[in-house]
Protein backbone atom coordinates (compact mmCIF):
# COMPACT_ATOMS: atom_id res chain seq x y z
CA UNK A 1 0.00 0.00 0.00
CA UNK A 2 1.37 3.41 -0.99
CA UNK A 3 1.57 6.05 1.75
CA UNK A 4 0.32 9.48 0.67
CA UNK A 5 2.20 12.56 1.84
CA UNK A 6 -1.07 14.27 2.79
CA UNK A 7 -1.70 11.55 5.37
CA UNK A 8 1.87 11.90 6.66
CA UNK A 9 1.44 15.66 7.12
CA UNK A 10 -1.90 15.21 8.90
CA UNK A 11 -0.38 12.62 11.24
CA UNK A 12 2.54 14.96 12.00
CA UNK A 13 0.28 17.93 12.86
CA UNK A 14 -2.56 16.12 14.66
CA UNK A 15 -0.74 15.84 18.06
CA UNK A 16 -0.32 19.64 18.16
CA UNK A 17 -4.09 20.03 18.40
CA UNK A 18 -4.07 23.52 16.87
CA UNK A 19 -5.17 22.72 13.31
CA UNK A 20 -8.60 21.77 12.04
CA UNK A 21 -7.65 18.62 10.11
CA UNK A 22 -11.13 17.36 9.20
CA UNK A 23 -11.76 16.58 5.55
CA UNK A 24 -13.03 19.73 3.85
CA UNK A 25 -11.41 22.13 6.36
CA UNK A 26 -9.16 24.90 5.01
CA UNK A 27 -6.09 23.54 6.79
CA UNK A 28 -6.77 20.06 5.41
CA UNK A 29 -7.11 21.48 1.88
CA UNK A 30 -3.74 23.18 2.20
CA UNK A 31 -2.15 19.93 3.39
CA UNK A 32 -3.82 18.08 0.49
CA UNK A 33 -2.20 20.50 -1.99
CA UNK A 34 1.23 20.12 -0.37
CA UNK A 35 0.77 16.35 -0.19
CA UNK A 36 -0.20 16.06 -3.87
CA UNK A 37 2.91 17.97 -4.92
CA UNK A 38 5.12 15.86 -2.65
CA UNK A 39 3.51 12.69 -4.10
CA UNK A 40 4.38 13.83 -7.63
CA UNK A 41 7.95 14.61 -6.61
CA UNK A 42 8.22 11.24 -4.86
CA UNK A 43 7.11 9.47 -8.03
CA UNK A 44 9.67 11.42 -10.04
CA UNK A 45 12.41 10.48 -7.56
CA UNK A 46 11.37 6.82 -7.72
CA UNK A 47 11.51 6.94 -11.53
CA UNK A 48 14.94 8.59 -11.45
CA UNK A 49 16.20 5.98 -8.97
CA UNK A 50 15.02 3.19 -11.32
CA UNK A 51 16.72 4.86 -14.29
CA UNK A 52 20.01 5.24 -12.39
CA UNK A 53 20.26 1.46 -12.00
CA UNK A 54 21.15 -0.44 -15.18
CA UNK A 55 19.17 -3.47 -13.97
CA UNK A 56 15.91 -1.47 -13.85
CA UNK A 57 16.44 1.36 -16.36
CA UNK A 58 14.03 1.49 -19.28
CA UNK A 59 14.27 4.88 -20.99
CA UNK A 60 16.49 7.90 -20.26
CA UNK A 61 18.82 5.85 -18.03
CA UNK A 62 19.65 3.55 -20.93
CA UNK A 63 20.09 6.50 -23.27
CA UNK A 64 22.55 8.15 -20.86
CA UNK A 65 24.64 4.96 -20.60
CA UNK A 66 24.59 4.51 -24.37
CA UNK A 67 25.81 8.10 -24.77
CA UNK A 68 28.96 7.16 -22.83
CA UNK A 69 29.83 4.36 -25.26
CA UNK A 70 31.23 4.66 -28.78
CA UNK A 71 28.29 2.71 -30.28
CA UNK A 72 24.77 1.56 -29.45
CA UNK A 73 23.79 -2.11 -29.24
CA UNK A 74 21.42 -3.36 -31.92
CA UNK A 75 18.43 -4.14 -29.68
CA UNK A 76 14.66 -4.02 -29.69
CA UNK A 77 13.50 -4.34 -26.08
CA UNK A 78 14.63 -2.57 -22.91
CA UNK A 79 15.67 -5.92 -21.41
CA UNK A 80 17.93 -6.64 -24.41
CA UNK A 81 19.42 -3.13 -24.16
CA UNK A 82 20.14 -3.61 -20.44
CA UNK A 83 21.86 -6.96 -21.05
CA UNK A 84 23.87 -5.61 -23.98
CA UNK A 85 25.00 -2.51 -22.08
CA UNK A 86 25.98 -4.61 -19.06
CA UNK A 87 28.13 -6.78 -21.35
CA UNK A 88 29.78 -3.73 -22.91
CA UNK A 89 30.50 -2.25 -19.49
CA UNK A 90 32.21 -5.49 -18.41
CA UNK A 91 34.88 -5.18 -21.12
CA UNK A 92 38.31 -4.94 -19.57
CA UNK A 93 41.94 -5.57 -20.50
CA UNK A 94 41.59 -9.26 -19.70
CA UNK A 95 38.42 -9.85 -21.75
CA UNK A 96 40.12 -11.99 -24.39
CA UNK A 97 39.53 -15.58 -23.30
CA UNK A 98 36.87 -17.44 -25.33
CA UNK A 99 34.43 -17.23 -22.39
CA UNK A 100 34.89 -13.51 -21.80
CA UNK A 101 34.79 -12.73 -25.52
CA UNK A 102 31.42 -14.49 -25.80
CA UNK A 103 30.17 -12.65 -22.73
CA UNK A 104 31.36 -9.38 -24.23
CA UNK A 105 29.74 -10.12 -27.60
CA UNK A 106 26.39 -9.90 -25.83
CA UNK A 107 27.08 -6.17 -26.01
CA UNK A 108 26.03 -6.35 -29.66
CA UNK A 109 22.45 -6.71 -28.54
CA UNK A 110 22.06 -10.01 -30.38
CA UNK A 111 23.19 -13.49 -29.42
CA UNK A 112 26.54 -13.60 -31.18
CA UNK A 113 28.99 -16.40 -30.39
CA UNK A 114 32.68 -16.70 -31.20
CA UNK A 115 34.64 -19.91 -31.58
CA UNK A 116 38.36 -20.30 -31.96
CA UNK A 117 39.32 -21.28 -35.46
CA UNK A 118 41.47 -24.17 -36.57
CA UNK A 119 44.64 -22.04 -36.40
CA UNK A 120 45.82 -19.30 -33.98
CA UNK A 121 44.50 -15.79 -34.47
CA UNK A 122 41.36 -16.96 -36.26
CA UNK A 123 37.80 -16.69 -34.90
CA UNK A 124 34.41 -17.69 -36.30
CA UNK A 125 31.46 -15.53 -35.23
CA UNK A 126 27.96 -16.86 -35.67
CA UNK A 127 24.42 -15.91 -34.66
CA UNK A 128 22.66 -19.07 -33.41
CA UNK A 129 19.23 -17.46 -32.94
CA UNK A 130 18.97 -15.81 -36.37
CA UNK A 131 18.72 -17.59 -39.69
CA UNK A 132 20.42 -15.73 -42.49
CA UNK A 133 22.15 -12.40 -42.10
CA UNK A 134 20.88 -10.57 -38.98
CA UNK A 135 19.07 -7.27 -39.37
CA UNK A 136 21.49 -4.40 -38.78
CA UNK A 137 24.48 -6.64 -39.57
CA UNK A 138 26.62 -3.71 -40.79
CA UNK A 139 26.26 -2.05 -37.38
CA UNK A 140 26.79 -5.39 -35.59
CA UNK A 141 29.95 -5.98 -37.60
CA UNK A 142 31.40 -2.63 -36.51
CA UNK A 143 30.68 -3.41 -32.86
CA UNK A 144 32.06 -6.97 -33.07
CA UNK A 145 35.25 -5.82 -34.77
CA UNK A 146 35.67 -3.13 -32.13
CA UNK A 147 35.21 -5.66 -29.31
CA UNK A 148 37.45 -8.43 -30.63
CA UNK A 149 41.23 -7.92 -30.57
CA UNK A 150 42.49 -6.22 -33.72
CA UNK A 151 44.99 -8.99 -34.54
CA UNK A 152 42.24 -11.62 -34.79
CA UNK A 153 41.01 -12.66 -38.24
CA UNK A 154 37.18 -12.87 -38.10
CA UNK A 155 34.94 -15.01 -40.30
CA UNK A 156 31.18 -14.54 -39.97
CA UNK A 157 29.10 -17.71 -40.24
CA UNK A 158 25.40 -17.59 -41.17
CA UNK A 159 23.02 -20.51 -41.24
CA UNK A 160 20.00 -21.24 -43.42
CA UNK A 161 17.48 -24.04 -43.74
CA UNK A 162 17.07 -26.01 -46.91
CA UNK A 163 13.67 -27.26 -48.07
CA UNK A 164 14.97 -30.77 -47.55
CA UNK A 165 15.52 -30.01 -43.86
CA UNK A 166 12.02 -28.53 -43.58
CA UNK A 167 10.64 -31.66 -45.25
CA UNK A 168 12.59 -33.92 -42.85
CA UNK A 169 11.03 -32.16 -39.86
CA UNK A 170 7.44 -31.97 -41.13
CA UNK A 171 7.21 -34.92 -43.61
CA UNK A 172 4.29 -33.34 -45.50
CA UNK A 173 3.33 -29.82 -46.48
CA UNK A 174 0.01 -30.37 -44.68
CA UNK A 175 1.79 -30.99 -41.37
CA UNK A 176 4.06 -28.02 -42.07
CA UNK A 177 0.98 -25.84 -42.66
CA UNK A 178 -0.42 -27.01 -39.29
CA UNK A 179 2.50 -25.32 -37.52
CA UNK A 180 1.05 -21.92 -38.49
CA UNK A 181 4.43 -20.73 -39.80
CA UNK A 182 4.70 -18.72 -43.00
CA UNK A 183 6.90 -19.96 -45.86
CA UNK A 184 9.65 -17.72 -44.54
CA UNK A 185 9.04 -18.99 -40.99
CA UNK A 186 9.45 -22.58 -42.17
CA UNK A 187 12.61 -21.65 -44.04
CA UNK A 188 14.33 -20.19 -40.97
CA UNK A 189 13.03 -22.63 -38.34
CA UNK A 190 15.62 -24.75 -36.45
CA UNK A 191 19.08 -25.61 -37.79
CA UNK A 192 20.21 -25.22 -41.36
CA UNK A 193 23.24 -25.13 -43.57
CA UNK A 194 26.10 -22.72 -42.95
CA UNK A 195 27.62 -20.00 -45.08
CA UNK A 196 30.92 -18.30 -44.21
CA UNK A 197 31.88 -14.77 -45.18
CA UNK A 198 34.99 -12.84 -44.28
Amino acid sequence: MTVRFEDCLVNLLRPLGVYDLRTGAINRGELAAYGAQLDRQGEELDHTAREMNLATASDFGLERIEALLPYRPVCVTARQRREALAALLRISGDSFTPETINDTLRGCGLNARAEEGSWPGYVKVYFPDVAGIPEGFDQLRVIIEEILPSHVDITYVFWYNTWGMVGDRHLTFGRAADTGLSWYGLAIENDGYLEDIE
